[in-house]
């Protein structure tokens, strides 16, 4: 058994009562926050919820605090004032757009945190990317393309093939590769569209341009604690991410690479968490493993994403968020150890168009070694596909005896399964002749 516990002092005891307070920002589209509140009820910790949006249908953003999320030092000060004298154990932020206002939080409560600037360079890739470089972190070239400027000119010299990201996105949304000059532009110009929403400037208006390295890719989920970084799982990825897009599917842990491998990924991450400045809490971490050992392609100051947090169970015993918490507030929580192997599949999404229904569910759940088939779309949904959407149909866990047969129970499991998707007719009204409409005709011009 181990035992996970932060040695520095809890900062408050709330309310007289003994119990811990934490504070969970989160976005209000997060899903992460009702895993966070069920974890947290575990452990008796009572939560404040900040998010945007105090008319929310669900009760612990609408019974929290609502602030605008886009500027986080104004964020953080408004925040910090309606706590008021309320004591605070933790700050915890569930996805990459919060973690910077928590950050900002918690230093002004005083707290064991990260730094500001540093959790807001794990959020924008060309501020990581210069850090990682400086520090002799083995990561891919890059450069940064302004939109508004004529891209032939800024392509000339790279290296081919590449790969066009945003400057602040997730989940491998508007991800391309490029393999010469004129996909460059035509990717650039579709990552365009992507990012025209957007809040600040240099997101809308820059893309990220990187070598692209081939190789396997793993990920990392880990916990800093004063810097010194705990691994809790090393996944594989075993279907190649070569590209065009980048759509992730299998996660399977443990990994099989060499031991020495996977020491380098370890040694590479820590690293990088250094060069960043990150000192605390959930960090995920993806790496290929290319010439010369791993390239760091990103870290990020939060777990993973999505469902695929309940993997970490395996080895573990409990859900990653009661992890994350139990640092957070300083709460000893003691960790099992587990043989064998697990993994998840998130369903892709086949094509665009509109979801009718999702066939062999039960067949694909009665497959040995998969405890569940969660299919979270419904039926009448819109589905996008990469480089434009960002989201899954769903997911499917699977526990065996190792880690190769859990990869297979997951094939078998989705192959068992057809996506049944009918094509978008999008009704638009056309335009009609003033003279028509005077007249009382409603012919449409042509």
């Amino acid at each position: 058994m181990r035992r996970l516990k932060r040695s520095a002092p809890r900062a408050a005891d709330p309310g007289g009562s003994g119990g811990r307070h934490a504070v969970l920002v989160a976005p209000p589209g997060s899903y992460r926050i009702a895993a966070y509140l069920e974890a947290a009820a575990g452990l008796g910790i009572a939560v404040t919820v900040v998010s945007e949006g105090e008319h929310s249908l669900t009760p612990a953003i609408a019974s929290g605090i609502a602030v605008d999320l886009s500027a986080p030092r104004q964020a953080a000060s408004e925040i910090v004032g309606r706590i008021g004298h309320r004591p605070v154990d933790a700050v915890v932020a569930t996805d990459d757009r919060t973690v910077e206002i928590a950050a900002e939080i918690g230093a002004r409560f005083g707290l064991e945190h990260n730094p500001p600037d540093a959790a807001r360079a794990t959020r924008r890739k060309d501020l990581a990317r210069a850090r990682l470089r400086e520090a002799g972190v083995r990561v891919p070239w890059s450069a940064i393309l302004s939109l508004d400027a004529p891209l032939e000119d800024q392509t000339r010299r790279l290296i081919y093939p590449c790969v066009v990201k945003p400057l602040a996105m997730s989940a491998s949304r508007g991800v391309i590769r490029a393999d010469d000059p004129a996909a460059l532009l035509t990717a650039c110009r579709r990552v365009e569209r992507i990012i025209a929403g957007e809040r600040e400037h240099e997101e809308r208006r820059r893309v990220l341009v990187e070598g692209f390295v081939p190789g396997p890719e793993v990920a990392l989920e880990g916990m800093l604690e004063r810097g010194g970084l705990r691994v809790l799982a090393v996944f594989d990825k075993p279907d190649p991410l070569d590209g065009p897009f980048f759509e992730e599917t299998y996660y399977v842990t443990p990994s099989r690479l060499p031991a020495a491998c996977i020491e380098a990924v370890v040694e590479e991450t820590a690293r990088a968490c250094r060069a960043l400045g990150l000192r605390t809490g959930p960090v995920h971490a993806e790496l290929r493993v290319g010439a010369g050992g791993p390239w760091v392609i990103e870290v990020a100051a939060r777990t993973i994403g999505g469902d695929c947090a309940r993997l970490l169970r395996f080895g573990t015993g409990h859900s990653l968020e009661a992890l994350v918490l139990a640092q957070a507030v300083g709460l000893p929580l003691e960790t099992s150890s587990e043989h064998g192997g697990a993994g998840v599949l998130m369903i892709p999404t086949p094509a665009a168009g509109t979801l009718r229904r999702v066939e062999g569910v039960l067949d694909a759940s009665r497959i040995p070694g998969i405890e569940e088939v969660s299919i979270t779309v419904r039926e009448g949904y819109e589905l996008v596909p990469l480089p434009e959407g960002a989201s899954y149909l769903g997911f499917v866990f699977a526990r065996a005896a190792s880690a190769a047969d859990a990869e297979a129970a997951l094939r078998a499991a989705h192959a068992a399964m057809r996506v049944v998707v009918a094509p978008l007719w999008r009704i638009e009204p056309a335009a009609v002749s003033p003279s028509l409409l005077a007249a009382g005709g409603a012919e449409p011009l042509r």
